[in-house]
């Protein structure tokens, strides 16, 4: 959340407080106890008439203000008691903050505090979305008897994932040092241009050029670039067994969490809990808008369901038996689907294999997506410049659209440079239903002890645009594992897959699949320097000459889950390059 729209919302929360009805009680800045003397603050809000609420609590780090938000008010209308807490050491709570540590304890010491109160019931919901929604899933790893339900948004469940590194290793340089200079810079610092602070090497004092201190957490983060027991023991993802309370998701196609949001309910799912989801088109604040709009019928009735799910568990009243597991929004049908599972069921893995002669450099070389594996086996080059990164253009980033614009943006800029590698099918003679987690496995060398591949799905208009679809990177020295780096040997062939993210996405009759595949996404990742040394110390920025090799024993390929459609395989084109052959992933 920006300081912008803190700053929108406490002016709306101030209007709204001095015409606030006298049937609301507020009680401002009450002091809750936690189990180690520090106090927290919290502003309590509920119905004045008499008798016994459940409660909804908020935990949040932006400052709970001085009045009720209008985000928060309907529930109060409802029927509920709204407690929004500062967090340790964030607007008027005590303490220091420490992010990564600190919120199930105090999530629980809370809980158990408002549970106790003689205007609660006992029942209490946890709401919010981003750090507010990593709150709820830290406060459901406690044991407090009063939290019965929680409803997270665009909230994620592991901070090496979510917050600090992406699932190939590379950090996740633009939303931290963005979030960061936002929210923690020192009073008096001037907020700099994002390329100052963007561009600034090392990495290991970029939080003094971003926020004008050192930041322990972010310092942590640079001292375990792998995913360690230090990362583990702070995961919910890790403990997520630990977790019995419903959980009620909503996430965003074009969010940095919607990978782990989708995730989590899988997990859940196969563990018997109550685990609903609802995913639609929407970056990190569902309220922004996007360079595409997908209708009228994209916008979900989001606090209507929080309505039903929390009169549910927290009241007793209603009925969640007709509610689907799954609500997704299939981008291209811009139609909602229900599914009972991620991924869904019905999705068979369909392989676009990498072809050409060689010269697949920009949009303009020869680089083909076929589905019959080559025998004999071509080459594309490319220099990688970390002094010249390939620029980030939408995808689903987080958190200031204003700085960082997430969403699917035409990516022709990027595809007229040389070191992007371009791959395109044939015209799609009948749509093609992309729903799940992409992937792309190649075979690739390079002259560095370690650098980066990325990889891109796009989906090219007849004579038109090339939107983004979804995205991934690898570091090549996690290729065997984000928890064995291991630096590569120049030259040697290395078979690598990228995680490439997930989407639901119908590829329209005439469309043609297009895949990129470069070295770098700035500012959104960092920068390999190439050298194999520490990164967050390394000053010095190296070229690497890169490889992707295809065809003959070099099956490189992109992997997309499809859902089949009536007559699909009879539709595709027989023997030109769109007969996708499958199996059952």
């Amino acid at each position: 959340m920006t300081e912008t729209t803190i700053r929108r919302v406490l002016l709306v929360a101030l209007a709204l407080a001095a015409a606030l009805p006298a049937q609301i009680v507020q009680q401002l800045h009450v002091r809750i106890p936690m189990r180690d003397g520090v106090q927290l603050s919290a502003n309590i809000f509920r119905p004045a008439f008499n008798g016994r609420w459940p409660a909804l609590l908020a935990r949040t780090p932006y400052g709970k203000g001085t009045a009720l938000s209008l985000n928060y008010r309907s529930y109060v209308d409802h029927g509920y008691v709204v407690v929004v807490q500062d967090v340790r050491g964030r607007g008027e709570s005590d303490g220091v903050f420490r992010p990564l540590h600190q919120e199930t304890l105090d999530g629980e010491d809370t809980l158990n505090w408002i549970g106790r109160q003689a205007w609660c019931t006992g029942k209490i919901g946890m709401i919010g979305g981003s750090y507010l929604g990593i709150a709820q899933w830290q406060a459901a790893l406690g044991n407090s008897p009063y939290l019965k339900a929680i409803a997270p948004s665009v909230a994620g469940f592991d901070d090496y994932f979510d917050r600090f590194y992406s699932r190939g290793g590379a950090m996740k340089l633009g939303h931290r040092l963005v979030w960061l200079s936002e929210n923690l810079r020192v009073p008096g610092y001037p907020r700099l241009d994002i390329s100052r602070y963007m561009w600034h090497l090392p990495l290991r004092t970029s939080d003094r050029s971003a926020a004008g201190r050192t930041i322990d957490f972010y310092q942590n983060s640079l001292n375990h670039p792998s995913y360690d027991a230090f990362w583990r023991s702070v995961s919910t993802r890790e403990q997520l067994a630990r977790v019995h309370v419903p959980v009620f998701t909503s996430a965003g196609w074009f969010d940095n969490y919607a990978q782990s949001d989708l995730e989590a309910f899988e997990v859940l799912r196969r563990l018997g809990r109550h685990a609903y989801i609802v995913v639609g088109p929407w970056p990190h604040s569902f309220t922004d808008h996007l360079p595409v709009s997908f209708g009228p019928q994209s916008v979900a009735r989001l606090r209507t369901l929080q309505f039903e799910w929390f009169d549910h568990w927290l009241k007793g009243q209603g009925s969640l038996s007709d509610w689907p597991a799954a609500r997704i929004f299939t981008m291209g049908d811009n139609e909602w689907r229900h599914e009972e599972s991620w991924p869904p069921a019905e999705a068979r893995i369909h392989e676009l294999f990498l072809g050409g002669a060689g010269k697949a450099n920009s949009f303009l070389g020869d680089g083909v997506l076929v589905t019959h594996h080559e025998h004999r086996h071509e080459s594309d080059h490319y220099l990688y410049d970390p002094r010249k990164p390939v620029p980030t253009r939408g995808g689903a980033i987080c958190c200031n659209p204003r700085l960082l614009p997430p969403g699917p943006m035409d990516q022709r800029p990027v595809e007229q440079r040389r070191d992007v590698l371009v791959y395109t099918s044939v015209p799609l003679d009948s749509d093609l239903d992309v729903t799940g987690n992409v992937r792309v496995t190649l075979w690739v060398s390079t002259t560095a002890r370690d650098t980066d591949f990325t990889a891109k799905l796009v989906d090219l208009a007849p004579g038109g645009s090339a939107l983004g679809v979804t995205d991934g990177i690898l570091r090549l020295r996690y290729r065997g594992g984000l928890g064995r780096p291991a630096l590569a040997t120049p030259g040697q062939i290395y078979p690598i897959a990228i995680d490439a993210g997930v989407t639901s996405t119908v590829f329209r009759a005439g469309h043609r699949i297009r895949l990129e595949i470069s070295s770098s996404n700035f500012p959104r990742f960092d920068r390999n320097p190439n050298t194999g040394r520490a990164i967050a110390e390394e000053t010095e920025l190296r070229t690497a000459s890169q490889t992707v090799y295809h065809g003959g024993a070099y099956p490189s390929a992109l992997i997309l889950p499809v859902i089949p459609r009536t007559g699909t395989s009879a539709l595709l084109r027989h023997g030109s390059g769109l007969e996708l052959r499958h199996r059952v992933p």
